[in-house]
């Protein structure tokens, strides 16, 4: 009541007014919070401004030190550049002399002397020619003899030396610090002036090196006011201290007193006029040791912190009052929460069957309130008309205390009139002194699982027929058991209801059963390696001889319903397709035996011609043999030298004929570990017949150390004779010209889509193919020649495919004109290898 009259007050005057209506809408644990965290909050903001001001005075502090640093240092670099100015100078005038030879060595010495003797930062003055000896040097006294250059020497090669190659090379002033544990063995840091000298044509010749201390440089050409407020050092483009003092880095335990300087005030500058290889550095004396210089600063801290801590602890007593009570209301507000969120129904009954108690899900499944449930008795509103009676008796099983453990299923009507299906679990309802007062009831709506089981049990109806009606064996049996998990209609018609058809199956398809078949073999070899969600399986083909069929078994590896690792195996005949594929095959030959009869058919003027002059030969030979005997005119020696001659010829004719049975003669195809050189051999001999008929040149080239071929090497033959055979007619049909008659046979390794292959190509100079007939040559029963049968070039192709190549055709072009064709084909080394 006060606060709201206060506020009443306070709205009409000032900007609280908001405030004041913000706080009165808070709850009263909101409010009482608040008050809680007031003190608090008023001393971390107290402390906060202190520590926010001693930072504020601090930062300001160190940036007027650090503008002051920088002030001196800058005009220190000023002063020291200026001093090195004026030794330049003097150096360079010297230098001017010595060029225009208006000194000799002597008079250099003296004026050097005087130089060094005024200025003390000068070591030495030394005069060096263009072939890096010393003419003269003056040094200072204290520098041992040692560490002088010595007149009539040679420079060495060092630090030194190379300053001196760049001052040649640019023809000016170089400065450059001298290493001196690589030079002179020196103790002290160097700084060296190289001026170069010319001659009277402008050329290099020599320099005046002139060495500056370090120390010197830094005690003299700095102001001593500087000196005395700064550690003052010079630094290498490294940051190696060269001259002076630095101050060393603050401790890690003096890092962690509050207050003090995390890092040293210092500042850096490079001296001009030599570069950033010589920088000046100036860090200031700590003059106080960085802690907060005043004791009330401590002591309200350390107050703040005391009340602090007393108003944290009235604040955690209250919030654990606080908590206690929340836990109250919370505890009673998730009861209620989870009630209500439930999908379960739940139903209270007493112990004369009237309704008690309802939650917000059975409200829901019902359509009906809880103002309508609470306090009714049977026959309940949601029950059907149609069920009352069961439902009555169903409920006076209930009251009566029986059991039903697995819960029972009903109809249930809603408001609407809308019946569903419900399952009911029942329990005693115990109070807080362990007696019963009633009966709790839990409902759930399983309208949409018995649908679900509906359709699982339809589908698999649907599925089972499916598979009972397939036209192949399937069977399912788990690994290493002899149980049968499933078996369809044509599986149980060829094996029967046992696992043996099955496992045979498997066994001369060569897949994992899971039986081991030893000791020494793994019992998991065979299983896939990958998941089973891929679709991996194995082919076979296999005679089984009970049935007298040919089958074809696919078998993959599936989880099975109960989680065990399960083979299907599935057996398709293809006893039709095996006997078609023979029929085609057994055609195959045929047409091949018919195409090698055909081909030599064609060929038989050219066989006849080759074998007439053998028999030509031994006929004459017998003549003369005769005529001479019976003229008695013959001598051993030359009937021994005819009857040789006449044997010759006869094997001749003997062998033409041997090579024309061995390839027109009907064989079984058997692949062999072929030369490739042989059967180029053995083809050319009996092209050559055809070639020197049609008078054809025939010319080939065959790669050396060819691989060998898993061919049948008749076959290759029969192909490489109808391509010869086809070049020859070609040429003769264009009625080319005799030098331009030539067919030419190239076989070479090659690479084809990353694989080695062999390439047999045949390359005529002919009137080509038609381009619209360049595909088309291939097919069964077409022919470009008039009396062509059309199976040459067919044959040719189902034999190289056969053997997993390609043959291809192109017409080669001159100026767009067609010269001739080139008929190729390649058979790949490994595929063939392993046929």
């Amino acid at each position: 009541m006060e606060l709201n009259k206060a506020a009443s007050v306070v709205n009409k005057v000032g900007p609280w007014a908001w405030w004041l209506s913000w706080w009165r809408s808070q709850s009263p644990n909101r409010q009482d919070r608040f008050a809680n965290l007031a003190p608090v909050a008023a001393v971390v903001l107290f402390l906060a401004a202190i520590a926010s001001a001693f930072w504020y005075l601090r930062v300001e502090e160190m940036e007027r030190e650090q503008e002051a640093i920088k002030r001196d240092v800058e005009y220190a670099q000023q002063r020291l550049r200026l001093r090195l100015l004026e030794r330049q100078e003097q150096v360079m005038r010297l230098a001017r002399d010595v060029s225009n030879k208006e000194i000799r060595a002597d008079q250099f010495l003296s004026r050097a002397e005087a130089l060094v003797q005024k200025y003390p930062e000068f070591l030495s003055l030394t005069w060096i020619d263009d072939r890096r000896r010393i003419v003269a040097n003056q040094s200072i006294s204290s520098i041992s003899p040692s560490q002088q250059l010595r007149a009539g020497t040679v420079l060495k090669i060092g630090e030194t030396e190379s300053h001196y190659s760049l001052a040649r090379d640019l023809m000016q002033p170089i400065y450059g610090q001298l290493d001196a544990e690589a030079d002179r063995d020196t103790q002290m840091s160097v700084l060296q002036l190289h001026t170069p000298l010319t001659n009277d044509q402008g050329r290099f010749n020599g320099v005046i090196l002139a060495e500056y201390s370090m120390e010197g440089m830094l005690r003299y050409g700095i102001p001593t006011e500087v000196l005395a407020k700064y550690a003052v050092a010079l630094q290498n483009g490294s940051s190696r201290l060269l001259a002076g003092q630095v101050i060393p880095a603050r401790t890690a335990l003096w890092r962690l007193l509050p207050g003090s300087d995390r890092r040293i005030n210092d500042y850096e500058v490079p001296v001009s006029p030599v570069g950033n290889d010589l920088v000046l550095r100036a860090q200031a004396w700590r003059t106080s040791q960085g802690l907060v210089g005043s004791g009330l600063f401590w002591l309200v801290s350390v107050l703040s912190v005391m009340t602090a801590w007393m108003l944290i602890g009235n604040w955690r007593h209250t919030r654990r009052r606080l908590q206690a009570q929340k836990a109250l209301v919370a505890e009673t507000n998730f009861r209620r929460a989870m009630e209500n969120s439930m999908l379960t129904g739940m139903r209270a009954l007493d112990l004369r069957g009237r309704i008690t108690y309802v939650n917000h899900a059975f409200c829901q499944m019902t359509g009906w309130s809880e103002a309508d449930l609470v306090g009714a008795v049977a026959p309940f509103p949601y029950w059907p008309d149609q069920d009352r009676e069961l439902l009555m008796k169903r409920l006076e099983e209930e009251i009566s205390g029986q059991d039903f453990a697995g819960g029972f299923q009903v109809r249930v009507k809603r408001k609407n009139g809308q019946l569903f299906d419900a399952r009911m679990y029942v329990s005693p309802l115990i109070d807080a002194t362990g007696k019963q007062t009633g009966w709790m009831t839990s409902m759930t709506d399983i309208t949409e699982p018995n649908r679900i089981r509906e359709q699982l049990a339809s589908s698999h109806e649907r599925f089972t027929i499916v598979l009972e009606a397939l036209d192949a064996s399937v069977s399912v049996a788990p690994l290493g058991s002899q149980e049968l998990l499933f078996a369809n209609k044509l599986y149980r018609l060829w094996f029967g209801q046992n696992t043996e058809g099955h496992l045979r199956l498997v066994q001369q398809a060569g897949a994992y059963s899971g039986e081991q078949a030893s000791e020494d073999v793994d019992d998991m070899a065979g299983l896939p390696t990958e998941s089973l969600t891929v679709s991996s399986s194995e082919n076979a083909e296999i005679f089984v001889a009970e049935l007298g069929k040919w089958l074809e078994v696919r078998s993959r590896y599936i989880n099975w319903a109960d989680g065990r690792l399960a083979q299907m195996v599935i057996a398709s005949d293809i006893t039709p397709r095996r006997q078609a594929e023979e029929l085609a095959a057994q055609q195959a030959e045929r047409a091949q035996n018919a195409s090698r009869l055909i081909t030599m058919g064609e060929m038989a003027s050219s066989v006849a011609h080759e074998l007439n002059q053998p028999l030509t030969a031994i006929s004459n030979y017998c003549s003369g043999m005769i005529s001479r005997i019976k003229s008695q005119q013959v001598k051993e020696e030359d009937l021994l030298s005819a009857l040789d001659k006449t044997a010759r010829q006869a094997q001749r004719a003997g062998q033409i004929i041997l090579r024309i049975r061995s390839f027109v003669k009907r064989s079984e195809p058997n692949r062999t570990l072929s030369d490739v050189s042989a059967m180029v051999s053995e083809s050319l001999e009996l092209a050559e017949i055809e070639m020197r008929r049609r008078n054809v040149r025939l010319t080939h080239h065959v790669a050396a150390r060819l691989p060998q071929l898993m061919v049948d090497p008749i076959l290759i033959e029969q192909v490489l004779i109808n391509l010869m055979k086809n070049a020859a007619e070609s040429i003769d049909n264009s009625q080319r010209p005799a030098g331009q008659r030539l067919v030419e046979l190239r076989i070479v390794p090659k690479q084809i889509d990353q694989k080695s292959v062999v390439e047999f190509s045949v390359t005529d100079t002919g009137q080509g193919l038609p381009e619209e007939d360049t595909e088309r040559v291939y097919e069964a029963f077409f022919s470009t020649k008039a009396e062509g049968m059309g199976i040459g070039l067919n044959l040719c192709r189902s034999i190289i495919e056969s053997h997993q190549g390609r043959i291809t055709a192109e017409n080669l072009y001159n100026a767009g004109e067609v010269t001739g064709c080139r008929f190729f084909f390649w058979i790949p080394v490994e595929a063939a290898s392993t046929i």
